[in-house]
């Protein structure tokens, strides 16, 4: 595994098992590059994040003047993925660290892995089935969060994400994330 294993955050409360996800993706030998939403940083305790990643973590993109940190990674895990974040992306919009990541992501069809934490209000958004379409045609994969297959995206019931986040396995990520292609596959 040369390349890092691209693992970004975004705002959800699925985020607070990120540091659990992480701990067994590296684990089991992958090296990781990680980014965190200014949303996704609300969700998690950053110092615990911090000393299970075997890298610093990116909470902002780098300036013009700022080499890269790290190779691009030849696969992205987004964990979780939101709403927000996946309209932004599906638009090509880049407005921060994780967007940047993903949509770096998809214009190289490098193979992302989304575990998708949006609730049934906003499913129904008339904006959402395009987002969906997009992305699914980008090759992104989904995995539901409540019963850790990859499968069609299905919405997070409202006011059960404190069911999903204890219920959540760490090992549904390691399990996804090594059926995945390489970049180009």
């Amino acid at each position: 595994m040369t390349a890092p294993l691209g693992f970004v955050v975004c705002g959800a409360p699925l985020a607070a098992r990120a540091p659990d996800v992480v701990r067994a993706l590296t684990d089991q030998g992958w090296v990781l590059s990680i980014g965190v939403s200014e949303a996704g940083a609300e969700w998690i305790d950053p110092d615990k994040l911090s000393s299970v990643a075997e890298r610093g973590i990116a909470t902002r993109r780098r300036h013009a003047t700022e080499q890269r940190r790290t190779p691009r990674p030849d696969r992205v895990v987004a964990f979780p993925l939101t709403f927000n974040t996946a309209n932004k992306i599906a638009a090509g919009i880049m407005d921060n660290h994780v967007t940047g990541t993903l949509c770096d992501a998809l214009a190289t069809r490098a193979p992302v892995l989304a575990t998708l934490m949006v609730s049934d209000r906003l499913w129904g958004h008339p904006a959402w089935a395009g987002t969906l379409d997009r992305l699914t045609a980008a090759g992104v994969r989904f995995l539901d969060p409540r019963v850790g297959h990859v499968t069609e995206p299905e919405p997070v019931p409202s006011g059960t994400g404190g069911e999903v986040v204890e219920s959540f396995n760490p090992s549904w990520v390691v399990d996804a994330v090594a059926a995945l292609p390489h970049r180009g596959s």
